[in-house]
């Protein structure tokens, strides 16, 4: 009996994300044969013919781990300090691993800046692709030796969300301790079930998120979904499954069912700028317009004025991306703003004519841009 041709990647290049649950096997200490096999999975990948990229957490772990377990108070000073000793602990152990397949490696350590910025994000994309041209597998984290709360991408999850729409990634994978996004808690709900499929992350599925991460990490399902979210609006296929389930990365890849996807809300991938506008949305801001506002937008290619705005709800700085409603509350697009959530409180209503007037200076006289603004409808 001869042996059945391996099936085909439906997904060539593919972004995947561990998290520290995964790398540890749910224990206080990185598990070595979880990142063998791990390594295993992303060789046989790229030797299939895929692109692979590593988003992975567990410096701080490693750090801490390195130090014997210390008392943790969770301060930024402390675990700058643990990332400063496991960074090059955990890449050495990747190289280690990565040198028994034959595959090299290289260490990308972003901070938020790196993405906002027009010439860094740019500059971070040429040397990632850069890596996959020449056979090498990029092993992506957080600076977090560097990093101030104000620079912090915030987790790996997001990150991980970013990179994809930065390389264009075909596919997000999302490997965790879960096997993907629940109907219910199990703990609590014995009939829960897996969600196979997920069309659209709306109002009913972000009910379907907890909030807690565990102690040897900082994510849950809710930064997940936001992940998803990202990835799925820059035209990425997403996709939360169990890191332990076996060959998940290989499974993933060739498109068979495990864990749950999450289809791409982008009919065709959207080009470089709008992807780069969108990796920095704050999903906890929006500016709601009013119907005058909303035809403009969504009929007349216009940008969006001050007067059109009737509230503005979240913290947000300039230069960020904004979620931008109607009246109903559909989201009508995405935009990069040029005044702040205060700024903008205060001009809202207001005749562009009267920014300067009102704020004692102004930076133009849209609130967004068109050529800053991602419509999605």
């Amino acid at each position: 009996m001869t042996a059945s041709a391996p099936q085909p990647l439906r997904y060539r290049r593919v972004v995947v994300k561990v998290g520290t649950s995964v790398l540890t096997a749910s224990t206080d200490r990185l598990h070595r044969p979880r990142i063998v096999d791990l390594v295993r999975q992303l060789a046989a990948l790229r030797a299939a013919g895929g692109e692979p990229l590593l988003v992975t957490s567990g410096a701080v772990l490693a750090g801490w781990e390195q130090l014997g377990f210390p008392a943790r108070r969770r301060t930024l000073p402390e675990k700058q300090l643990f990332a400063a000793i496991g960074q090059g602990r955990l890449m050495h152990l990747y190289a280690q691993v990565a040198d028994l397949y034959g595959v090299g490696v290289a260490q990308t350590l972003l901070t938020r800046d790196d993405l906002r910025d027009r010439r860094r994000y740019l500059n971070a994309r040429t040397t990632l692709l850069a890596c996959l041209e020449r056979g090498i597998l990029p092993i992506v984290n957080e600076n977090d030796v560097v990093a101030t709360e104000e620079i912090k991408v915030g987790d790996n999850d997001t990150l991980s969300a970013r990179v994809a729409a930065l390389v264009e990634a075909d596919l997000l994978l999302l490997a965790t301790d879960r096997p993907g996004l629940m109907s219910a808690d199990p703990a609590t709900d014995p009939g829960a079930r897996l969600v196979e499929v997920v069309e659209a992350i709306d109002d009913s599925v972000w009910a379907l998120a907890g909030e807690a991460g565990s102690h040897r990490g900082t994510g849950g399902m809710r930064t997940k979904l936001h992940a998803a979210d990202l990835a799925t609006r820059a035209g990425v296929d997403t996709v939360i499954a169990a890191g332990d389930l076996p060959d998940v990365v290989l499974r993933a890849a060739r498109g068979e069912e495990c864990g749950t996807l999450f289809r791409s809300r982008a009919g065709t991938r959207l080009e470089a700028r709008k992807r780069w506008i969108l990796a920095e949305t704050v999903r906890a801001a929006r500016i709601e317009v009013d119907g005058g506002a909303e035809q403009a937008l969504r009929r007349d290619g216009r940008s969006l004025l001050p007067a059109g705005i009737v509230a503005v709800e979240g913290a947000f700085e300039r230069g960020q991306t904004v979620r931008i409603c109607g009246r109903g509350g559909q989201e009508l697009a995405c935009g990069m703003v040029r005044y702040g959530a205060a700024e903008l409180r205060q001009i809202a209503g207001q005749k562009s004519a009267r920014i300067a007037e009102v704020l004692g200076y102004d930076y133009g006289a849209e609130a967004v841009h068109r050529d800053d603004m991602v419509m999605l409808v």
